[in-house]
């Protein structure tokens, strides 16, 4: 079993609302990746393998990282679909769209909650068919050989953790809205499984002049 290495894409477009208009890099994204490129191969930290989803911001944001691998673009790594997820939380039960980022603190377990329990008729898939898909994709990864990076989104994150971690949906969804663009997350092979070592960690983000970019959306 290999060690894996979670990414979250960089900052995408902040002022969508749409799964189209959000899918693409901001200019900070661009940075934010090409500096834990950097980083990465300042510290030396060797993958041999790269994987995206086939999300238009996970190829950017792989690209900006400029790692010198060709990436594996696996659909099971993309996001959920939140826009559409709110989006059918209001049609089906009167619950407004967020306005704000103290709104969306509050919509996003609310969105969760109601995915999970069956309760969004909508929904673009069920939360059990993201649940495998991701499950299915990570240990496939972590099954072959050599430290993988894997550049994915911010919700499938905190999915893995949910299972690696055995969280509630309560818990996973305060756990996602706390990672930051290109954050890392690493997964050790513990006793038979993986085990995180690291969640959320932007040290190519610490420098004061960089303090900007720890951006969360």
């Amino acid at each position: 079993m290999s060690h894996i290495t979670l990414i979250r894409h960089g900052q995408a477009n902040s002022q969508a609302l749409t799964e189209e208009e959000y899918d693409r890099l901001s200019a900070l994204g661009h940075q934010q990746a090409g500096w834990l490129g950097e980083h990465l191969r300042h510290t030396g930290q060797h993958h041999v393998r790269l994987y995206t989803g086939t999300l238009q911001r996970h190829a950017e944001t792989a690209a900006s990282m400029a790692t010198g691998m060709t990436p594996v673009a696996d659909p099971r790594l993309n996001e959920l679909q939140y826009f559409n997820l709110s989006q059918a939380l209001e049609r089906e039960h009167g619950v407004p769209a967020p306005e704000g980022p103290e709104d969306f603190a509050a919509h996003l377990p609310r969105v969760f909650a109601a995915w999970s329990e069956g309760r969004l008729e909508s929904a673009p898939e069920s939360f059990q068919s993201f649940e495998t898909r991701v499950g299915d994709a990570i240990r496939e990864i972590a099954d072959g050989e050599g430290a993988a990076l894997v550049v994915t989104s911010g919700g499938l994150i905190s999915m893995v953790m949910r299972q690696v971690l055995a969280l509630d949906i309560h818990s996973m969804a305060h756990l996602a809205l706390a990672i930051m663009n290109t954050s890392v997350h690493r997964l050790f092979p513990i006793g038979g499984r993986l085990t995180p070592v690291m969640f959320n960690a932007v040290p190519h983000l610490e420098h004061p002049d960089r303090h900007h970019a720890q951006t969360h959306v």
